[in-house]
């Protein structure tokens, strides 16, 4: 039998039926509320038949406020609880595990809402056309969005949700706080890599407190941003090390931020020679994981391969993203053995040298990538196949579109 098709029992009791895990991917598909309605359910039925032990939701954001992009569902309350509870029945009608991805973008937050100002660590602005600097969060809202976390776990729970994955990576506010280039702060949340790292630690511990002990709480954390005086793959060891302490579950292993988006499909060719992205880095942090089970995401094409990393113990669970997309029943092929690679699409922006002028093109392909995908999803939402012919210029129409949609009201957070 294959090592992928065996189950994974994680700390607090959930036990996942094989070691395949859809990774997260950002839906946009919340209604006007920012609840989940039946596109969601379509969505995660058919994925939860395609025989993955774990479905991990795209970004459930914490603060209706602060989005990352319009369409994200927000969890602040119980408003949408028989929503968010048909959800999850849909995953598990499947044979799935479903984890809520909890997510706040700090400065990350939707660069087209024009007249909202993000929040951050420190006033650093994201170094993307358009983007805003974000204001500096005071201890009192720190600590308030602690608080929402371990509010929408809670929720999470009561929804039927088997845990949550904390996102800690690909430049949102976790990881601003963890970045010395994003955390220019000087008391308890940053100056030193250990009060860096304090945000995340007290979010984890505080949904830990809010949730039941046969929850599983995971942690989405970078091995590096592959910025120049960054959060470093050391810096990314010690938190592994601290967070094998806090109860945590599941450590999945990802990488890159806007600014360096390794996590859009767009990484140098170098790094995309390796199989998976981020497997050597796994294997490294063995050691400090203790009995933490490691996913690792990126990259993984082969059925060959992700047996290896599963048999070798350079990790206990295999991410797929990108893959789900065209092919929505992916994990059942590489279960059964009918399937020994998978297919991904890439698309790039055109006008290359224009284009380089005024904006990073290899940031703008990982953007464009993401916002094809996103195009994808929609269509599975509603009950279509995914359009392998959509170009570049129509996926770029279809992200201002779906971006573009501004608001001037007053919202916290505005100076």
């Amino acid at each position: 039998m294959s090592p992928l098709s065996e189950p994974l029992d994680l700390p607090c009791g959930v036990r996942l039926p094989n070691r395949i895990a859809k990774a997260a991917l950002s839906e946009a598909l919340g209604d006007a509320g920012n609840s989940p309605d039946e596109r969601l359910v379509t969505l995660y039925r058919r994925w939860a038949q395609g025989g993955y032990g774990l479905l991990i939701t795209g970004n459930i954001m914490v603060d209706r406020n602060h989005l990352g992009e319009p369409g994200n569902v927000v969890i602040e309350d119980d408003r949408a609880l028989a929503q968010l509870t048909e959800w999850t029945k849909a995953a598990h009608d499947g044979g799935a595990a479903i984890f809520a991805q909890l997510n706040h973008p700090g400065r990350q937050s939707n660069l087209l809402a024009v007249g909202h100002t993000p929040v951050a660590p420190s006033p650093v602005a994201l170094a993307m056309p358009g983007a805003a600097t974000p204001r500096e969060l005071t201890a009192a809202e720190i600590e308030d969005i602690i608080d929402r976390f371990a509010t929408s776990a809670a929720v999470c729970e009561e929804a039927g949700f088997d845990g949550v994955q904390l996102h800690a990576a690909h430049g949102y506010l976790i990881t601003q706080f963890l970045s010395p280039l994003t955390n220019l702060r000087t008391d308890e949340w940053g100056g030193t890599p250990e009060r860096r790292m304090r945000f995340l630690i007290e979010v984890v511990r505080r949904v830990r407190q809010r949730v039941s002990p046969g929850f599983a709480v995971s942690v989405k954390l970078n091995s590096a941003d592959f910025q120049r005086g960054g959060f470093t793959e050391a810096d990314s060891r010690a938190v592994v090390a601290a967070l094998a302490s806090e109860s945590v579950d599941l450590i999945e292993v990802s990488g890159g931020n806007y600014e360096s988006p390794a996590m859009g499909g767009s990484a140098a060719s170098s790094t995309r020679a390796r199989e998976a992205y981020f497997l050597e880095y796994a294997r490294s942090v063995r050691g400090e994981a203790g009995a933490v089970p490691i996913a690792v995401t990126g990259g993984f094409r082969t059925r060959s391969a992700m047996e290896e990393a599963v048999n070798a113990g350079d990790c206990d669970l295999v991410g797929m993203a990108r893959p789900t997309v065209t092919t929505t029943d992916a994990a059942h092929g590489i279960l059964d053995g009918s399937t020994s690679v998978l297919e991904t699409h890439e698309i790039q922006a055109g006008m290359r040298k224009l284009l380089g002028r005024v904006t990073d093109v290899q940031a703008l392909d990982g953007f464009l990538n993401i916002s094809w995908n996103v195009d994808q999803l929609h269509r599975l939402a509603r009950g279509l196949e995914p359009d392998l012919d959509r170009g570049a210029l129509a996926t770029a129409v279809a992200m201002v579109r779906r971006n573009g949609r501004v608001s001037f009201r007053p919202k916290r957070g505005v100076a």
